[in-house]
């Protein structure tokens, strides 16, 4: 691959200006231009609001596969601004995405092996009565005029699944769904202040929650994963309030990795079916097609579009040197449609049989990709087994963003 597109001389004012289309609604319905557009500017580019911005598949791929490199934790946030400071990003940085070594390693052995074959049996049939729970109440929906998939069904079964696994209560799903949405506004690129606001207001009602859920199955333990951490802890830690900070950090960690994803998977694998009826056809002819297809959608359009690393000394990347400490962004998005990876990267193709980037490499690969697979699979099986054939009734809704892909609406309607 030629790294020779020079960093030097990038008009950072178009380079801004993609960034500020990229986080309107019309930027989130169609990012493919924006990145072709930052591709052509270079592998490696600076920034305007400081640091680096990285489009290519094999840059990104290094960078996440490389032990050395750092995520920004809590020590980084508080040397740089503010909004690196704010409570909801300090919060984040008590979670494990944002824990470097040694600090990874010990809360990611505390989780033991998430979701191992046995974990997925037994969760497999609470995922398929949970999803035909919601296809059937979405199907009496549908049959009175259009309905809203991504409401109704991929913004439900996620936190259902979750929740059941982790024990808490139905009652408080929808309170834990609303959080997160408010909640990771923290994790974006320019979050505005009133974002900032939401952020923190959201993480502060989290922390209560999960706070009294530590004390309730401190008083009476289960054998519910909340339970188990707390058992695990304590047998290495000591200090009682330390060991119940860790156990808050992996809840916390569970929730928000769990249902913003995960419900944009859902949607966005109906949706991409629907815009290509051909595949969508092969489908229901040959259902063991399904978990290639599910591997395409979260190439094609994963649920999270920029990682962010730190720099962990002077690093050379193609033709630009980065310097220690300094943050990279890392455009997994844009390194998906990569024409030096994919053939042909634009194209919705379910039997390219390609890996990605969706859920992260290295140390720091998503723990619950079995787990958001497992839903997905299941929810394309029983859609696809149905006898109705929905359609698309309309564009979607899009959250207006850049790291985080969100659909606020699906509307379908019966063909």
């Amino acid at each position: 691959m030629n790294t020779s597109v020079a960093s030097v001389g990038v008009d950072r004012r178009a380079l801004a200006a993609i960034f500020s289309k990229l986080r309107t609604e019309a930027g989130q319905s169609d990012p493919l231009p924006a990145y072709r557009q930052l591709a052509a500017m270079g592998e490696v580019i600076p920034a305007p609001w400081g640091g680096y911005v990285v489009t290519s598949y094999a840059l990104c791929d290094r960078i996440l596969r490389d032990k050395a490199w750092r995520v920004p934790d809590a020590d980084w946030r508080r040397r740089n601004s503010a909004r690196w400071n704010s409570p909801s990003s300090q919060q984040m940085a008590a979670s494990l995405p944002m824990f470097n070594q040694p600090q990874h390693t010990r809360a990611r052995r505390s989780l033991g092996s998430l979701f191992p074959h046995s974990s997925l049996a037994a969760l497999r049939p609470s995922a398929e009565r949970a999803v035909d729970r919601l296809l059937t109440n979405f199907t009496d929906q549908l049959r009175h005029g259009p309905a809203d998939f991504h409401t109704l069904v991929s913004e439900e079964l996620p936190i259902v699944t979750i929740g059941e696994w982790m024990g808490i209560p139905a009652t408080d799903y929808a309170l834990l769904r609303d959080l997160t949405h408010d909640q990771v506004f923290a994790q974006e690129l320019f979050p505005t202040p009133s974002q900032l606001a939401l952020s923190d207001a959201a993480t502060a009602q989290l922390r209560t929650y999960f706070d009294e859920l530590i004390r309730e199955r401190r008083m009476s333990p289960g054998s519910d994963p909340v339970s188990e951490w707390l058992r695990t802890w304590d047998a290495i830690e000591p200090d009682r309030q330390r060991a119940d900070e860790a156990v808050h950090g992996l809840a916390l960690f569970m929730i928000l990795a769990a249902l913003e994803t995960t419900s944009h998977i859902l949607s966005t694998a109906v949706r991409l079916l629907l815009e290509h009826p051909t595949h969508l056809e092969s489908l229901r002819r040959d259902p063991a097609l399904i978990p290639d297809v599910v591997d395409e959608v979260l190439r094609y359009d994963a649920p999270i579009h920029m990682i962010t690393r730190v720099a962990p000394m002077d690093t050379q990347l193609g033709d630009t040197l980065v310097p220690t400490g300094q943050m990279v962004q890392l455009m997994v998005g844009a390194a998906h449609h990569d024409p030096a990876r994919y053939p042909e990267p634009h194209r919705f193709s379910p039997r390219r049989g390609a890996a990605h980037l969706a859920f992260g490499a290295g140390i720091h690969y998503c723990a619950g990709n079995a787990l958001a697979r497992l839903e997905a699979v299941t929810l394309l099986t029983s859609l696809l087994g149905r006898p109705i054939r929905p359609r698309l009734s309309g564009p979607p809704g899009w959250a207006p963003r850049v790291a985080f892909r969100r659909i606020t609406s699906l509307r379908l309607t019966l063909a």
